[in-house]
């Protein structure tokens, strides 16, 4: 078996969490297999605080992650995490918030960048985070 580098993993855990959401969103894998194939846009952010151990800081985000998923029409589906407790040489938990977006297309996502609570929510979070890194992929 080869190794894969993050990237290759990442874009494969991309792609199998969309076709899982999208089967639940069509209501299950029998519908889904029937549907003609969706090219999904996901985009997954990883956010370093400035202070890291600082539980405050990491509520405030969470909280306006939370806010921003309700207010961002474009989204499919989110998902808010923190680094797992799995602990092998491929992982990266320096990181301590991660925020997973499924999007219907790469247009749907271009919207988002520019909606009114996703610049809200760089307004009243920016300030918590020192580094941000984003990972899209769109389906091949």
């Amino acid at each position: 078996m080869s190794k894969q580098t993050r990237r290759q993993f990442l874009s494969a855990a991309g792609k199998t969490a969309a076709v899982t959401g999208i089967a639940t969103m069509t209501g299950g894998a029998a519908m889904a297999a029937e549907a003609p194939a969706q090219k999904v846009f996901v985009h997954h952010v990883y956010f370093w605080l400035h202070n890291p151990d600082s539980q405050e800081d990491k509520a405030k985000l969470i909280a306006g992650l939370q806010k921003l998923a309700k207010g961002a029409k474009t989204i499919l589906q989110h998902h808010i995490g923190t680094p797992s407790s799995t602990n092998r040489d491929v992982i990266d938990r320096s990181y301590q918030v991660s925020w997973l977006l499924f999007f219907k297309n790469k247009a749907e996502q271009d919207i988002y960048q520019t909606d009114p609570a996703h610049l809200k929510f760089i307004e009243e979070c920016s300030s918590v985070w020192k580094k941000v890194i984003v990972y899209d992929a769109e389906d091949i």
